[in-house]
């Protein structure tokens, strides 16, 4: 039997970052940058104009007060994007928009709205400090400097600081794509009518949600009969377009043992015992021209278990991610139960608490039950260790957060 290490391990070496791919920015977001930004010169380009109102010289206004104000002659206007340096004479002012360029001599901007609005001459009312409501050349980035680094995940923000140091794209590891094939005789999908002996399809759709989660983009295929050629035949068409493919079912021993005989001729995919619950028989390895797949069990909590364990780390790896894995803390259950010998069990949890003050874990229906109910009110999963078969209350426990 394998142990979740060793399973681990061999998800995470059966993949790997996607090639850098170069992209416009809106189709970067979301995605892990697979490049070093640097800022082709200096942002702000020259000392700028922090708010509309008036350039000056601080010393100039140094005496001004709200019941005695400082007149200045208005010597010009600045309209932000102009690029012509105006040099200010002493006891003046150039009326300015925010962002545009400071004149020579000036230091201090100050707020329109602590003035008259003069256009001839201006009332000023209140005195300013060298530098004040002035953006300095280069404060935000100078030139030369990385203003993003490779893995850090491109979102709102970061599409701000691309585009104001003028990149129209950016090098980035594509979101893997990712299809999921569920394998059953008694899958039916959800909204429609289930006869006897059917179920619906949780684990398509449970997994594809999952999967976008993790940064992936899904491509969900309808259920599969436990039918060698059928599966077969919907393998070899989706891997045009996989990066990854997931299998959940098919995996029972004997007849029905549908997934191993078709993946051997297809590839090369281990299957084992895994020393885990629950979940026990997991495959991976490569089919077609070297595809990644996973196997997962047909359970679905054991699919969820299976994939948070397995599946999301390999995934957050081939996106380009350095931090694979969720956080986890260490929390004190608040009952006991049995844990089986030999197997690392992952109980579902509803953790509360704070750093300060320590956290709790309670379980969410008995640990040994397969309760769909007890996963969606679950948000987090107490890892008991293989050695440990009496867990007590009080005791604590590493627990893998779901909700970050």
């Amino acid at each position: 039997m394998r142990t979740v290490q060793d399973h681990l391990g061999a998800c995470l070496a059966a993949v790997g970052p996607l090639p850098p791919l170069e992209v416009v920015l809106a189709d970067a977001v979301g995605c892990v940058l697979a490049e070093d930004v640097q800022a082709a010169g200096d942002l702000p380009v020259a000392d700028l104009a922090a708010v509309d109102g008036y350039a000056v010289r601080a010393g100039d206004v140094v005496e001004a007060r709200p019941d005695r104000p400082v007149t200045l002659r208005v010597t010009d206007e600045l309209r932000a994007g102009q690029v012509e340096r105006l040099r200010l004479v002493s006891r003046a002012a150039v009326r300015i928009a925010s962002g545009a360029p400071v004149p020579v001599e000036a230091d201090a901007v100050v707020p329109a709205e602590q003035t008259d609005f003069g256009a001839a001459e201006v009332a000023v009312r209140t005195a300013v400090v060298s530098g004040e409501n002035v953006r300095r050349r280069a404060e935000d980035l100078r030139a030369g400097e990385i203003v993003l680094p490779a893995g850090e995940r491109v979102g709102a923000r970061q599409v701000a600081l691309l585009a104001a140091v003028g990149r129209g794209r950016a090098s980035v590891h594509p979101r893997p794509r990712v299809v999921i094939v569920s394998v059953g005789d008694e899958l039916v999908e959800p909204g429609r009518p289930a006869q006897p002996g059917q179920v619906y399809d949780a684990n398509g759709h449970a997994l594809a949600t999952a999967v976008q989660d993790a940064g992936a983009t899904t491509f969900r295929v309808a259920a599969v009969p436990d039918e060698r050629r059928r599966l077969r035949e919907t393998l070899e068409d989706q891997l045009v377009r996989a990066d990854l493919v997931i299998t959940t079912g098919g995996l029972s021993y004997g007849a029905n043992d549908t997934v191993k005989e078709v993946l051997g001729p297809l590839g090369t995919v281990r299957f084992d015992n895994v020393a885990m619950w629950p979940g026990r028989q997991l495959g991976v390895g490569h089919v077609g021209e070297g595809t990644p797949i996973f196997s997962l069990p047909g359970d679905p909590v054991a699919v969820q278990v299976a994939f948070e364990t397995f599946v999301r780390p390999a995934l957050r790896k081939m996106a380009g991610y350095t931090e694979l894995y969720r956080p986890s803390v260490a929390a004190t259950v608040t009952s006991g139960w049995y844990s089986p010998a030999g197997r690392r069990e992952f109980v579902r949890v509803h953790v509360t608490g704070a750093p300060a003050g320590g956290y709790r874990a309670e379980p969410v229906g008995a640990p040994a039950a397969l309760l769909l109910s007890a996963l969606a009110r679950a948000n987090a999963f107490a890892v008991v260790p293989e050695d440990l078969t009496h867990v007590t209350a009080g005791d604590r426990l590493h627990c893998l957060l779901l909700d970050e």
